[in-house]
């Protein structure tokens, strides 16, 4: 039996979250409380509702509460710029803590009864004391949460290599996994500084058109094999993948010049 849910985001989250609505109808953009395992928060209908089997979600499915008002929705973005507010002060308390971590960015759920920290570390970090002090300091509940650094650029933001704010930061990629083997497909340098973003993992934009690559690399021949044209045959040089072009260099030593054919204009086993 298919179950109704709608989709929705958390207000620094970029990720989308299946929630019942318990029987209520909501609308895109939508702003409403839900219920989660730490506690009730104030999140976006990004989804409207829809049936789905019960055997793809990950956890058990929580409900949404009701519409926020007005006034819940303002202080929301109270507590919001409060918390973040925080970050310079969060991070002079770890550095006289003398922890080995880098505060990213301090959040406060929609009724300021829990701050989330966000940080990043070399290794597991004892941050018990420290969460203590922040609690006595802010008189709510803390909760330190340690992050990659993809996660990390996305909270600070910045500009990629192609000179565009990184995707990450746009809401792009963090759902991909990205590979070392998206940037051979490509034909692309394996130089670390070629293929890597400002986290200094392999950019997420690797993802977006491997699968364009895969498709070509299935349809053409590889690169060393025999192919026959009309001008005879000849071995694979190069292949212009997005362009279904390939570059022949042929055995008959009288045509020295490598030529290039349409993907319709060249005969090889395809296997």
């Amino acid at each position: 039996m298919q179950i109704d849910v709608v989709g929705v985001k958390f207000r620094h989250g970029i990720h989308t979250y299946s929630f019942s609505p318990n029987g209520a109808k909501y609308a895109l953009g939508d702003n409403v409380i839900v219920e989660t395992d730490k506690g009730n928060d104030l999140v976006t209908i990004v989804e409207e509702d829809k049936l789905i089997d019960p055997s793809v979600l990950e956890e058990p499915l929580k409900n949404v509460i009701r519409l926020a008002s007005a006034d819940e929705i303002k202080m929301a973005e109270e507590n919001d710029k409060k918390a973040s507010s925080f970050l310079p002060e969060v991070r002079e308390m770890a550095k006289q803590s003398d922890l080995e971590m880098k505060i990213i960015s301090v959040e406060a759920n929609f009724d300021f009864s829990r701050l989330t920290v966000n940080f990043t570390a070399e290794g597991r970090v004892d941050f018990r004391a420290f969460a203590k002090k922040l609690a006595e300091r802010y008189k709510t509940r803390i909760e330190l949460r340690q992050i990659g650094p993809r996660d990390a650029v996305r909270y600070m933001g910045g500009l990629g290599i192609c000179g565009k704010e990184c995707c990450c930061a746009q809401g792009y990629g963090q759902s991909d996994h990205i590979s070392i083997k998206m940037a051979k497909n490509q034909n692309l340098s394996l130089n670390p500084n070629s293929i890597s973003g400002v986290c200094g993992k392999l950019l997420c934009c690797l993802a977006y058109e491997n699968q364009t690559y895969v498709d070509a690399l299935k349809s053409m021949p590889k690169v060393g094999s025999m192919v026959e044209t009309k001008d005879g045959k000849g071995k694979v040089m190069y292949n212009d993948l997005l362009n279904r072009k390939i570059s022949v260099k042929f055995e008959d030593e009288s045509i020295s010049e490598i030529k290039e054919y349409d993907e319709s204009e060249v005969k090889f086993e395809r296997k």
